[in-house]
């Protein structure tokens, strides 16, 4: 399930350097570390420059001047990410990401990113990350375009039943003889459509029957000459 946008406090001090704290033990790996870049969160102004820390999971984005500000996404829940250029989309070209929060559409769109001055990360939708050098959008895309790939968004059981009717000789001839014993599945499952199955047998029966009707035509023009 979507999680949004979160607050990311779990950090620790090496070398003088705070960084994140990975799930090291589910094999979360750090991809890329690129400093000097600010985060915008919905329609809100930036936030002073901080880290930016991707790894194969999520993004995390650090704070430098709070040692205690962060804030981090999950790939799965990044619908879309893209460069933006255009100053008349935003004023400073920046990598911009469409977030899925899990709340429903009415609630997200009818409620404010604050409640009494505090930002509410479960309606932001929206995220731009502004790196200090524009010129390193590119290699940040790559890096959101790999570890994107690193997380699928996962296929819900019913998504499989639904597009899972591709039927194998076997079974449709199981569908015809009206065999309840349980067909070997050898390209498919017919996911109980015996419908379809025996609409598809009958076009197969039908071509065969077409087939045949050739064959004795020809034979008696044969025989005619």
């Amino acid at each position: 399930m979507s999680q949004g946008i979160r607050e990311f406090t779990a950090i620790v001090e090496r070398d003088g350097v705070h960084q994140p704290v990975l799930d090291a033990q589910n094999g979360e790996e750090l991809m890329h570390v690129q400093p000097g870049v600010s985060i915008v969160l919905g329609s809100h102004p930036p936030e002073s420059p901080g880290t930016l820390y991707i790894s194969t999971k999520q993004v995390v984005w650090l704070s430098d001047t709070n040692r205690t500000k962060g804030y981090a996404v999950d790939f799965l829940s990044i619908s879309l990410h893209a460069v933006s250029r255009d100053p008349e989309a935003y004023t400073s070209p920046c990598i911009y990401a469409q977030i899925e929060t899990g709340a429903d559409e009415d609630e997200s769109e009818g409620s404010d990113e604050e409640c009494n001055g505090v930002l509410v990360l479960s309606k932001i939708t929206e995220m731009r990350l502004v790196p200090s050098d524009p010129n390193q959008l590119d290699s940040l895309f790559d890096v959101f375009c790999e570890c994107a790939e690193l997380n699928p968004e996962p296929i819900e059981d019913n998504e499989e039943e639904e597009h899972n009717w591709i039927f194998s000789a076997d079974q449709l001839e199981d569908e015809a003889t009206g065999d309840d014993s349980e067909p070997s599945i050898a390209i498919g499952q017919s996911n109980g459509d015996h419908d379809l199955a025996r609409t598809v047998l009958e076009l197969q029966i039908n071509d065969q029957r077409f087939e045949d009707a050739e064959e004795m035509e020809h034979e008696a023009d044969s025989a005619r000459h």
